[in-house]
């Protein structure tokens, strides 16, 4: 209260017009709009660093669906992965969908794939099996559900989506390093979800050229960001074992054991 009632008294005792004096010409000054740079249509990159050169010139041809489960945090990243991805494939093979909640009522769709029993969802744990055990057994399409996010953000939707513990759960073997390296991961064999996406379509397909294609653009952003001034990545798992993790330790708890966790190499 003393702090408004001085600003308001100091205003009071200014002359009529005078306080307007000092920065009479301020007022004139053009006001310079800030504006978004023009992004390109397919790759969803600005135009000047388009990376439409490194994308196939035609969508993979891919008998599986794929359903891209995104955060909305993931839609404002600069560096997001998922419209690389999404150019990749034709428009039919790769369907993005946003939010955190996923109802029967407001997506009939989804929960109709969900309870195809040829329906997979990416997302390792205690009760998901390995893709490829799933891939040698099925002949027919199938269709992949991917969740996009940060682990903690993969984790909620996940758990708190009635309709993702329908279908059968699978995981990829942690035998790949992540070539995202302009971005922390939590582990060294944690992907982003391009890569999860790549792999994934690899093993399900048959076809190892379609990790390659898929991971030509992401290998091209990378390489373009560190020319630029981005620096290497390593993953948390990395910095804590040989001594680089520069932040603070968490007080939870929780959070706390899930980094003892990583340095003694137990799976999280």
């Amino acid at each position: 209260m003393e702090r408004g009632s001085a600003a308001a008294g100091s205003g009071a005792a200014l002359a009529p017009g005078e306080e307007g004096e000092g920065c009479a010409g301020l007022w004139e000054l053009p006001v310079e709009r800030c504006e978004r740079r023009p992004e390109c249509g397919r790759c969803s990159r600005p135009q000047k660093v388009c990376l439409c050169p490194f994308l196939p010139i035609h969508p993979l041809k891919v008998s599986t669906c794929l359903y891209i489960i995104q955060h909305p945090a993931e839609e404002s990243r600069v560096l997001r992965t998922v419209p690389l991805l999404a150019a990749c494939l034709p428009p039919d093979k790769c369907k993005i969908l946003v939010g955190r909640r996923f109802s029967e009522d407001r997506y009939p769709e989804l929960a109709t794939v969900c309870r195809n029993p040829s329906t997979l969802i990416l997302y390792p744990g205690a009760e998901a099996t390995n893709l490829e055990d799933v891939a040698v057994m099925s002949s027919s399409p199938s269709v992949m559900i991917i969740i996009d996010g940060t682990w903690s953000q993969a984790k909620d939707i996940f758990y708190k989506n009635s309709l993702f513990q329908l279908p059968k759960q699978v995981q990829l073997k942690p035998n790949i390093s992540s070539q995202y390296v302009i971005r922390t991961q939590p582990t060294n064999t944690c992907l982003s979800t391009l890569e999860c996406a790549a792999v994934a379509l690899t093993i399900m397909e048959k076809n190892k050229s379609i990790q390659e294609t898929i991971l030509r653009p992401l290998q091209a952003l990378c390489s373009f960001q560190l020319q630029h001034g981005a620096q290497i990545h390593h993953s948390k798992e990395h910095l804590l074992k040989n001594g680089l993790y520069d932040k603070p330790m968490p007080k939870n708890k929780r959070k706390l054991r899930r980094m003892e966790l990583l340095v003694n190499n137990f799976k999280i």
